[in-house]
């Protein structure tokens, strides 16, 4: 098994969509990239933790590609967004992919030399591409939570 961390906006509908994927075996949104130890929502709301939202997902790379999870990644917001994402502002909903790996490393830069070469986007691809620190877990409220509400999708 191995771990992919992205955040992409709002955690909810990431996660929703990544817990589709066959192969993707657990997901948890939570907290990644910031300076305050074990911060909670309040916290990452104020814009001042440096924390994205973020969905680590644990999968077996036999049955899922990291690539194939990039190429979801990027269809699933709009990588050209600087700290925002739709109706979402602040530098917790920043587009940004944490590895695990210098693997998943130079997969995420060649995805991104790939799509800016392309011209899908109209402007560069803004994504950040660090490497994974501490994640720290949402609360319990946040987790699969479009799940719980009975709702598929939201505003990605």
């Amino acid at each position: 098994m191995e771990k992919a961390t992205f955040g992409a906006g709002c955690f909810w509908g990431v996660e929703a969509r990544f817990q589709q994927v066959p192969g993707v075996i657990e997901t948890a949104v939570g907290y990644e990239g910031g300076s305050l130890e074990n911060p909670t929502y309040k916290d990452v709301c104020t814009d001042r933790t440096g924390h994205a939202e973020v969905v680590e997902l644990t999968f077996d790379p036999q049955k899922v590609s990291y690539k194939s999870l990039l190429d979801l990644f990027f269809e699933l917001h709009d990588p050209t967004q600087v700290n925002r994402q739709g109706p979402d502002w602040g530098t917790q909903y920043r587009t940004v992919i944490f590895f695990h790996s210098p693997e998943q490393e130079a997969a995420a830069k060649e995805t991104i030399a790939r799509l800016d070469a392309s011209h899908q986007y109209a402007k560069p691809i803004a994504t950040q591409v660090v490497p994974a620190g501490t994640f720290w877990r949402a609360e319990e409220y946040h987790q699969k939570y479009l799940e719980k509400r009975g709702a598929v999708s939201c505003h990605i």
